[in-house]
């Protein structure tokens, strides 16, 4: 589905990725996976973290994915234009937004996670300010989705510890642009970004080890 003047992909020479899913991670390593908590993290819980949440929990089904946000106005639904963002680029994913409702980060969900994905560096800025006993879990989507170790049949905490991101020194490539009050075509591109970060993730999350 698409709209008049928004453009899904600008490029002229659009660059294709497929989705990963569950079929095309080995059961070893899918087992590793299994029962871990996610929780993707954004400023209002409104556009970002909600469309990451449904996409990359399509992608990883057996993992307990959730989303929250930083500074919330607490049980609001989505808008139609986020929701119409997201049927842009997912369309197959879009009424899955339709019973979130946001809500504010809390110390149970930072116990819980096994990974604090965020959106931008002001959210790894904010766990490592206000939780600082989860910032070894805690990093931003873009740099997981770059740099998340292989894996030879080793769980996702072990992995995530090799990273040491309580230690990074965040840079400005690692944000995605709050499309907050933005219209449906800022909403799908947000989406489309999302979309492409969170495929580059499931890949890594799959790949095997080398050595």
């Amino acid at each position: 589905m698409s709209f008049p003047g928004t453009p899904i992909n600008p490029d002229s020479s659009p660059t294709l990725h497929s989705h990963v899913d569950k079929h095309e991670i080995s059961d070893k390593r899918y087992e590793l996976f299994n029962e871990k908590t996610i929780v993707c993290l954004c400023t209002g819980n409104a556009a970002r973290s909600p469309m990451a949440q449904v996409i990359l929990k399509a992608a990883l089904p057996i993992a307990n994915v959730t989303s929250a946000g930083t500074h919330v106005v607490e049980g609001q639904p989505i808008s139609w234009r986020t929701r119409l963002g997201l049927q842009v680029v997912r369309p197959d994913l879009a009424s899955r937004l339709n019973s979130h409702r946001s809500r504010q980060i809390s110390q149970v969900d930072i116990n819980n996670a096994d990974l604090i994905l965020c959106m931008a560096t002001e959210h790894v800025n904010y766990v490592r300010r206000e939780f600082p006993n989860a910032s070894h879990k805690t990093g931003s989507l873009r740099r997981l989705a770059g740099s998340l170790p292989a894996g030879h049949f080793t769980s996702l905490s072990e992995r995530i510890a090799e990273m040491h991101l309580e230690q990074v020194a965040l840079q400005a490539w690692e944000d995605i642009e709050d499309p907050g009050g933005g219209d449906v075509e800022v909403m799908a591109t947000c989406a489309q970004v999302l979309d492409e970060e969170l495929s580059k993730l499931v890949y890594r999350i799959s790949m095997m080890s080398r050595s």
